[in-house]
């Protein structure tokens, strides 16, 4: 800080000099501001990045000792998780809606198994190796389409 007081001391009496020897004041003093100002945002500049690390404000030194490392924020992070499976308990309402959900996880494992027919049968044995690999492919997301609704489907029972 008392650099920058020097310095800004110095560009004020260089201005002041210069001022009495040149007619062109009102040219000087608008410079001297800007350089004053170019000077200052850098200083904060430097100020501002002692205190910010990679994009991440540093914490105070009790809320570090608490939190440090990997299992520091398990706790937090676990009851985060807990937070939103509540709340997506609340939104969906097992209880009251199990029926429907099952129905729509039974249509759609019909869905995707027509799906998966209809894919079959558009393969051409003859055609383009490409394309054959494509619809296999597409085969194969179907198909964990399908495990993914069984293993939705057993959760549900669960609940």
């Amino acid at each position: 800080m008392q650099n920058y007081i020097i310095l800004v001391s110095i560009v004020i009496y260089l201005c002041l000099y210069i001022i009495i020897m040149n007619d062109e004041a009102f040219k000087l003093i608008g410079i001297t501001i800007v350089a004053a100002f170019i000077i200052y945002m850098v200083i904060k500049m430097f100020q501002l990045q002692v205190k910010v690390v990679e994009g991440l404000a540093n914490q105070d030194d009790s809320a570090t000792a608490a939190t440090s490392g990997e299992a520091g924020t398990s706790t937090s992070y676990a009851a985060a998780i807990k937070a939103q499976v509540v709340k997506l308990q609340d939104e969906l309402l097992i209880s009251k809606y199990r029926k429907d959900y099952e129905n729509a996880i039974i249509n759609l494992d019909d869905y995707i198994s027509f799906l998966m027919i209809k894919q079959s049968l558009n393969m051409k044995v003859d055609g383009d190796v490409k394309s054959n690999i494509e619809a296999i492919n597409s085969l194969n997301s179907l198909n964990s389409a399908k495990v993914s609704l069984n293993v939705t489907m057993k959760f549900l029972d669960s609940q």
